[in-house]
């Protein structure tokens, strides 16, 4: 006898809602995600979707009806619960914003559960669009599989975010001048840490010593390569995640 079909099949689209989700639940789709569902998708009534929420989890949800511009989903079934991962930040330097919009997307798809943007001396840009930020986030967890999207802190002055650092939580500061390798110095148990990244054009040296002078700052290097800032973040995060074991699902 032919095998039973997995359901829903792999090639089910997915959706971030940003509402709460439960069984039963009817949800009205519009705009872009409707143009996604209704044209790229083609999708009929009775054809499944995936949701997550970003609060309870993932859900099934089959089209209801359709119409020329937005579409209605009835909630089914929760397929998982909301991902709890390691506790680490990022800690991000300005830099340009498609650069920014890369690393902020990898993070996601890596499994940062804060994502920090920092303002120092020799950042090229002095703002951040949040929203385009968590929208790189949002297609990725969409097409990762992700439950859960990185919190995106507010930006903050480094000198500023020194000044608050939490005491609990290890700073893991990644420096082309020179450090322990992040792989041996990373604690195979701690329960928080966070991750600094420089500029296109690294710390000046008065930041640089402000940062070795926080007690919970451990000073690191990725190699004998610089390395640009994108791959500095990814590089580190992968390192931290694959020491911890984390698994994305």
């Amino acid at each position: 006898m032919p095998a039973t079909p997995a359901w829903p099949p792999h090639s089910t689209p997915r959706l971030f809602v940003d509402q709460a989700l439960a069984e039963g639940d009817e949800i009205l789709v519009v705009g872009g995600q409707a143009h996604y569902l209704l044209n790229v998708m083609r999708l009929k009534s009775g054809d499944p979707v995936k949701l997550f929420d970003d609060r309870n989890g993932e859900y099934l949800a089959t089209v209801v009806v359709t119409g020329k511009r937005d579409l209605s989903l009835r909630v089914e079934a929760k397929l998982r619960d909301r991902q709890v991962g390691p506790d680490l930040w990022l800690c991000q330097a300005l830099i340009k914003k498609d650069r920014l919009d890369w690393i902020a997307e990898k993070s996601c798809e890596l499994g940062v559960a804060r994502f920090v943007p920092v303002l120092t001396q020799r950042c090229v840009v002095d703002k951040v669009k949040e929203e385009r930020l968590r929208t790189q986030m949002i297609e990725a967890a969409e097409q990762c599989e992700r439950t859960a999207l990185p919190e995106i802190a507010p930006l903050a002055k480094l000198e500023a975010m020194l000044k608050d650092w939490p005491e609990d939580r290890t700073l893991y500061f990644c420096d082309e001048r020179g450090g322990e390798p992040l792989v041996s110095a990373i604690g195979a148990g701690e329960a928080k840490a966070a991750i600094l990244i420089g500029p296109e054009g690294g710390f000046t040296d008065a930041e640089n010593a402000a940062i070795a002078s926080l007690r919970q700052s451990i000073r690191t290097t990725l190699g004998s390569n610089i390395l640009r800032a994108d791959t500095a973040a990814v590089a580190a995060t992968s390192i931290w995640m694959a020491n911890h074991g984390y698994q994305n699902r």
